[in-house]
């Protein structure tokens, strides 16, 4: 996949089919989409383009904005990548790019950057300066510029009921099911392994702490989750708890992962934790025994999920 960093950067000399958007969490209604785009592209005639944006537009547009994405910008890519998408272009949103009128985007971009043949779009997709412009005006357009418009129909929508934000509340609320559900993959976190306090391997259950660059990550509801990730070819499954460890007063929240049957120094990698299901919410115990004790239990539910598959 082609990787572009601005819209001014792209090029191409072949003709694009086109789709654009935020593609949060790259969920299986926008795959829906995706997978039209390179539907249209088998003959090799065309190329399959996607635009999206970063920072999110609600991040720019909405001074107070605390809005948390389900994919930093890499897991974004990693995703677009495996549905066989053959350009990406993730252009820097900012108050100037908000101000192009339609025709402007329309004229300025689709068609003299663009260069595209079609585009596939949701029924419901408005564009240009204060989103004033709607699937007919770019039907509209697609005749005056020589463009097909393909829009997603209600019913093509309905028939999958889902949105990013709908994950984002389940993930808030811990459930996973859900959440998975509607992304048609394991929900998961990047980041790198640092050392914590390594309270942990005292009493028998040595963590992994990861930490997560990107403060525009959402991270699921607090609590004790059954996780699995990939490290050297070898698929780890483990626990994992999201919070602040009260029982030894911890002050800011924390992301420790005890893998099972895995003994390997992880410093410094950077790995992926897919998030299987939630096991229990944080508690404070009054001693480190009752602690572990607690998570000899949360080992045996893991473990027997786990058995399940």
């Amino acid at each position: 996949m082609n990787i572009f960093h601005s819209i001014n950067d792209f090029s191409s000399t072949k003709k694009t089919i086109l789709t654009l958007g935020t593609f949060d969490g790259v969920h299986i209604g926008h795959k829906k989409i995706l997978k039209k785009i390179t539907q249209n592209t088998e003959n090799e005639k065309y190329e399959s383009l996607v635009l999206t944006f970063f920072p999110h537009p609600r991040m720019v547009l909405q001074e107070h904005s605390d809005i948390k994405l389900l994919n930093t910008i890499d897991e974004k890519i990693d995703l677009l990548e495996k549905i066989g998408i053959e350009n990406l272009v993730i252009h820097p949103f900012d108050e100037a790019f908000s101000r192009l009128t339609a025709e402007e985007f329309v004229s300025a971009i689709l068609v003299d950057r663009f260069h595209i043949q079609k585009i596939i779009i949701g029924h419901d997709h408005r564009f240009g300066r204060n989103r004033t412009a709607n699937i007919d005006d770019l039907i509209a357009y697609g005749k005056e510029y020589g463009f097909e418009v393909e829009q997603i129909s209600v019913q093509e929508i309905n028939d999958i009921s889902v949105s990013s934000t709908k994950i984002r509340n389940a993930l808030l609320e811990g459930d996973m099911a859900l959440a998975n559900g509607y992304l048609g993959y394991d929900y998961f976190l990047t980041g790198s392994i640092v050392k914590g306090k390594q309270l942990g391997r005292t009493i028998g259950f040595p963590t992994a702490n990861l930490k997560i660059e990107e403060n525009y990550k959402l991270i699921p509801q607090n609590g004790v989750y059954i996780v699995k990730s990939i490290i050297d070819g070898q698929t780890v499954f483990g626990m994992m708890n999201i919070g602040f460890n009260p029982t030894v007063d911890g002050q800011k929240q924390t992301i420790e992962i005890h893998y099972f049957d895995f003994n390997t120094d992880l410093y410094n990698q950077k790995i992926s934790v897919s998030i299987l299901q939630r096991i229990r919410s944080e508690q404070k115990f009054e001693s480190l025994d009752l602690l572990k004790e607690q998570l000899e239990k949360d080992k045996k539910t893991a473990l027997a999920y786990l058995n399940k598959f």
